[in-house]
């Protein structure tokens, strides 16, 4: 079948506002993949994968923050081949890097500190987070949040310990021009039907602590989770009812 000119615009057109950094086609899940997905004006979605089984190729979230010509990284991808092709797709944006903070101490959170820490690149995390990263031989962040709500950049994007969730250290960031909430592994996407990894989570506080979350932020229109698709403050009532069906559960 021949394609004319203006079909083939169409399709063009048609194609979501998403980038693939290292300019693979959407239908390759090559583990190399880093997706870069555009949320609002400031704010953009890193999407990075790897192999975990017994799942497969699963994918982790994270977010890039734009304040002028300053980047801020929310979370680091899964891989550090990811973690170097979002570093050249900021820097080709004509960005710098000033910040980056990681949401919990699993790997789909902190895999590339020491690659930013090397690069000088100021990382934050709450104490907990770091005594947890020591606590399994990994490198901590540069730097400490101490207090339960930090402004990391001042009215772009805030910081705030919840409570026991998804893991002991889990934290939110909101960004308050945008009205986004990135929610990490604490929130769960629409389509989970589950916790999904419990391994170090604190299931009797999780529910209370997304309760916390929702009466502080009464004007959300994205929460991002960790792991799934974005959406709204259902986001966090899902993860609340499948908090306490897990806690009846036990």
């Amino acid at each position: 079948m021949k394609l004319t000119i203006q079909s083939t615009l169409l399709f063009i057109l048609l194609i979501p506002n998403l980038v693939f950094a290292n300019g693979q086609s959407s239908n390759d899940q090559n583990e190399k993949n880093l997706k870069i997905k555009q949320l609002s004006g400031n704010v953009y979605q890193h999407v990075s994968s790897k192999r975990v089984e017994p799942w497969g190729l699963v994918e982790a979230t994270g977010l890039v923050v734009i304040d002028g010509t300053d980047a801020h990284l929310i979370d680091t991808p899964w891989t550090t081949q990811a973690t170097k092709a979002l570093i050249k797709w900021i820097e080709g944006k004509g960005l710098t890097i000033k910040s980056a903070v990681v949401t919990h101490f699993h790997e789909d959170a902190s895999n590339d500190l020491p690659l930013l820490n090397d690069l000088h690149i100021k990382t934050y995390a709450t104490s907990l987070t770091n005594q947890l990263l020591t606590s399994k031989n990994k490198e901590t962040a540069s730097n400490e949040i101490t207090t339960n709500a930090f402004e990391l950049v001042d009215g772009v994007v805030d910081v705030f310990y919840p409570g026991g969730g998804h893991s002991q250290d889990n934290i939110v960031v909101w960004m308050p021009q945008e009205k986004i909430l990135f929610g990490g592994c604490f929130v769960r996407s629409l389509r989970a039907k589950s916790l999904g990894n419990t391994e170090d989570a604190v299931i009797g506080e999780w529910s209370n602590s997304i309760q916390k979350v929702i009466n502080r932020y009464s004007d959300i229109k994205l929460v991002v989770p960790g792991h799934g698709k974005v959406g709204d403050a259902s986001l966090l009532t899902h993860t609340q009812k499948l908090a306490l069906s897990a806690q009846h559960a036990k």
